[in-house]
């Protein structure tokens, strides 16, 4: 069968075009051939282009198809397709990230492994990650400010070492050295000083030094004579002790016991006080009047006078 020359040139044609399709789509990223799922994602602002990268722990995995702007929300929407090969969460984050120090930009999925996979079409929340350069932008103004306050210091230090080495008034930097030169001078014959005096008594620092070792020596003997007397036991003896002695104080205090109720009950000491007056009237009475006292077992009665003010005084 004979091809006429019409034919030939139509199939000629329509390989040319199809040829220039696959490489158009070829170049910008796409593969006529494979089978991709599409899914969508937004940010305040667009800083990819088409066919950015798409990966998940650095492997690439899809790119950004398109990049919309909407106007209800204000916000840039991305639409990327993935290889249907790969499963990940519809919680995962989508984040933008930069990738090289001269711009450029993609899109990493961080997976949520939660087993919610995500379906063809959904929209995954998204974050940003700041760049190296947006890092130095953010904080170049600090930066700057304080490389100012830096450069001021140093001028003005600057400034005071020009007036000191122009002084030619006072001669500033001469008398500088010159006292920087006295000082010196004093420093080292004080060292000569100090030299000599550790060498004239070269013996005696020895014998202090002795006596110090001696000392400590006996000291630390002393200590151990102690622990071996068993002073931390002396110690938690009188410790108990005085924890007993503050057990009865405290119930002194409370009115407990017989010193306890003397020092707290009020009609106790009173009746006491009482007692004692009466004992002392009685004695007071056997001193003045003994006959009546000798004269017990008599039927005669002598009656009880009280006592005058000036025998209770006398007596």
């Amino acid at each position: 069968m004979k091809v006429s020359r019409e034919v030939k040139t139509a199939v000629l044609v329509l390989s040319g075009i199809a040829l220039f399709v696959y490489l158009f789509s070829f170049l910008k990223g796409d593969d006529l051939f494979s089978n991709t799922n599409t899914y969508y994602t937004e940010f305040d602002y667009n800083a990819l282009s088409p066919s950015s990268s798409v990966t998940i722990k650095g492997n690439k995995v899809g790119k950004v198809e398109e990049i919309t702007y909407d106007f209800d929300t204000k916000k840039t929407v991305v639409e990327f397709s993935v290889n249907p090969k790969l499963k990940f969460s519809k919680n995962s984050i989508i984040r933008l990230y930069p990738t090289g120090l001269m711009g450029g930009n993609a899109l990493s999925i961080i997976d949520a492994n939660d087993g919610e996979f995500a379906k063809p079409g959904d929209y995954i929340q998204s974050e940003v990650k700041q760049g190296l350069m947006s890092s130095l932008e953010s904080s170049l103004p600090k930066v700057t400010s304080g490389l100012d306050g830096t450069l001021e210091s140093a001028d003005i230090l600057v400034k005071n070492l020009n007036a000191m080495l122009l002084d030619d008034s006072e001669d500033g930097l001469k008398n500088a050295i010159a006292e920087l030169n006295t000082t010196l001078k004093s420093f080292s014959s004080t060292s000569y000083s100090v030299q000599s005096m550790i060498k004239n008594n070269e013996a005696k620092i020895a014998s202090i030094l002795d006596s110090f070792d001696k000392t400590s020596k006996d000291l630390n003997a002393l200590t151990t004579e102690l622990k071996e007397a068993g002073l931390s036991k002396t110690v938690e003896e009188l410790t108990k002790t005085i924890g007993s002695m503050q057990s009865l104080l405290a119930n002194i205090d409370n009115g407990q016991g017989t010193i306890g109720k003397l020092l707290k009950d009020d009609s106790l000491y009173d009746n006491l006080d009482a007692a004692s007056k009466e004992l002392q009237l009685l004695l007071l009475d056997i001193k003045l009047h003994p006959a009546r006292y000798r004269r017990i077992l008599s039927k005669k009665e002598i009656p009880y006078e009280e006592p005058t003010e000036e025998q209770i005084n006398n007596n």
